[in-house]
């Protein structure tokens, strides 16, 4: 061994000493805390040859000023385009060589960038990933290049009457206020974003106390942490301890209003709903329960009165949204324009039997069913178990095993979820409506009724 890589050694032993690490119990999760605030969660997935590496950042479009809404999201875009040592065409020459995917997202709250690859690439992957995250460059040239390619993707969500009806009923819901604006931004903010506020929101922001790594497959947990220190070398400075879980209390002094997007389309896409509870008020379960009987699969309530008994939509269910100090609770259907006032109501009548009646023992069995069987086959891969990991750390500063996650839905009662129905859906109503319509007065009575 030379003696730079011996020195090198040394600092990494030095730094992993400092460390804290403990297993979760219960969990198979393991954590490390490094002296830069970085945490290391990994989990070992038995009988997989793959692992998946998540760099999980706290920042989302809620972190952002109007006036550079979207900037989360044109970084996320921008720091593949070139770091100190790789170019784009490495970037994904690198992947592509190991048969990985290479990706990312970003989201009101975090940003993730992530790759998954078999579990003797772990080593490249990280690497790599951490690359992107920490020494992305800002350069002029790719950010003209890449404000095109979100520019694009603004279109192309324009042009998708669901995403586009997403952004139109959050922004219904909570209006000017962070979680209302959409996470991609807005014409007008990309096109006047600069390189100085995306460098600027890079480098303020994107600091290892805010990191997470999340490792999930075939994955041994000292490795991993090796594998980090040295990934970020250079940004393990005693800069203290992770930052907290995102709390608050969101303030919004205008109630849920009602959106009109106008669209030449065969048909007319509606969301409406109640902003419901934060991730941290409790509730959680019961309103899993209350969103699966409602409108969560076959057997619902909204799928069997508005389809199968009906036929008046091919597509409609309800939905939660779940941020650390809100949420709202949603029903969707996408229609023949002559049939949405009809639809309307089939969903307000349904809607208003639940929030007087709550629902019956055989619907909160079935409700119950559906979300064990989600959760447990939906955690069969190492993706969805890393990003279960660096969600968990983030979102909630602790890790729940898919055991005791079963047990509390297992607890919810059906009076809870009717508790839980009666508080929600007697709420103020907003709605968001995309389709052949120019302005509100041109929707049919019992939409307008809707928002009081």
């Amino acid at each position: 061994m030379a003696k730079n890589d011996r020195t090198i050694a040394r600092g990494r032993t030095a730094t992993l000493t400092r460390a804290t690490s403990a297993p979760v119990p219960n969990t198979g999760v393991r954590r490390t805390v490094l002296p830069s605030g970085l945490r290391v969660v990994t989990e070992h997935v038995p009988g997989v040859r793959s692992a998946s590496v998540g760099v999980w950042v706290g920042i989302g479009s809620r972190d952002e000023q109007p006036r550079v809404a979207g900037a989360a999201h044109f970084l996320e875009h921008l720091l593949f385009k070139s770091t100190p040592t790789r170019t784009a065409l490495d970037i994904a020459q690198v992947m592509d060589g190991v048969g990985g995917e290479l990706n990312a997202f970003t989201t009101k709250e975090h940003t993730c960038y992530y790759a998954h690859v078999l579990d003797d690439d772990l080593p490249l992957a990280l690497d790599l990933v951490s690359d992107v995250v920490l020494r992305g460059r800002c350069r002029s040239a790719d950010v003209d290049v890449e404000r095109q390619v979100v520019l694009e993707e603004i279109a192309m969500r324009d042009d998708d009457p669901e995403d586009l009806l997403g952004d139109t009923f959050l922004t219904a819901m909570f209006g000017d206020h962070p979680i209302g604006r959409p996470v991609i931004g807005s014409t007008d903010s990309v096109e006047s974003m600069t390189r100085t506020q995306l460098h600027s929101f890079h480098t303020r922001r994107y600091t290892p106390q805010r990191m997470v790594v999340a490792v999930a497959g075939n994955v041994e947990h000292e490795h991993v942490v090796e594998l980090a220190v040295r990934a970020f070398t250079g940004k393990l400075t005693d800069f203290g301890e992770p930052v907290p879980r995102r709390e608050g209390r969101i303030r919004i002094d205008t109630a849920p209003t009602l959106g009109v997007t106008e669209r030449d389309s065969e048909q007319v896409h509606i969301s409406l709903g109640v902003r419901a509870f934060g991730r941290h008020e409790g509730h959680r379960w019961a309103l899993s329960v209350l969103d699966a009987a409602v409108g969560g699969g076959l057997s619902s309530r909204l799928f069997q009165e508005v389809r199968e008994s009906r036929g008046l939509a091919y597509s409609v269910y309800s939905g939660v949204d779940t941020f650390a100090d809100t949420g709202a609770f949603s029903v969707y259907a996408g229609c023949q324009p002559e049939n949405l006032g009809e639809v309307v109501t089939v969903i307000r009548e349904i809607l208003a039997n639940v929030a007087a009646e709550g629902i019956t023992d055989a619907e909160c069995a079935r409700a119950k069913g559906a979300l064990r069987g989600g959760l447990v086959l939906g955690l069969e891969d190492s993706g969805s178990r890393m990003n279960r990991l660096g969600r968990s750390e983030l979102n909630y500063g602790n890790h729940r095993s898919i055991s005791e996650t079963l047990t509390r839905i297992d607890a919810v009662t059906t009076a809870e979820v009717r508790d839980v129905a009666r508080i929600l859906l007697r709420r103020p109503f907003g709605v968001a409506v995309v389709g052949p319509y120019r302005r509100a007065r041109d929707l049919p009575a019992s939409v307008r009724g809707i928002v009081r």
